[in-house]
């Protein structure tokens, strides 16, 4: 587990609680600041960090173990399982309800491409 919170949450985001806590443990794994084994705090530690429900960061660990990015050990805590792989999951299930939404709203392939590559050079990517 790294010495300083690898999570905060920013309480003037519309992004709700636990999936900040989600994405920002993704993205810790994906810069390499929590690699594989590492040990995420118990759910009631950084929820009392965090200032929020044991239930939300539990949500957060749950969603996180769904997506094959950690794994929970009983006794042993929860622990990062994440490398490429895992995160290349994550990303293909985020890609996959994006097509779904734009295919439900009638956008055709290439317009969903064209909106995905204007998004990701607005983020700098």
């Amino acid at each position: 587990m790294p010495a300083e919170p690898f999570a905060s949450l920013d309480a003037d985001s519309g992004v709700p609680p636990y999936e900040q806590v989600r994405s920002q443990v993704l993205e810790a794994v994906r810069t390499g600041r929590l690699v594989p084994g590492d040990r995420l705090p118990p759910v009631r530690t950084l929820a009392a960090e965090l200032g929020l429900a044991a239930g939300t960061v539990a949500r957060a660990y749950r969603e996180l173990e769904q997506a094959g990015a950690v794994e929970t050990r009983g006794r042993a805590g929860t622990v990062v399982a994440a490398g490429p792989d895992a995160l290349r999951q994550e990303a293909a299930r985020h890609a996959r309800a994006y097509a779904d939404a734009v295919t439900a709203l009638g956008v055709g392939a290439e317009d969903a491409l064209a909106l995905v590559r204007a998004a990701l050079t607005d983020t700098g990517r």
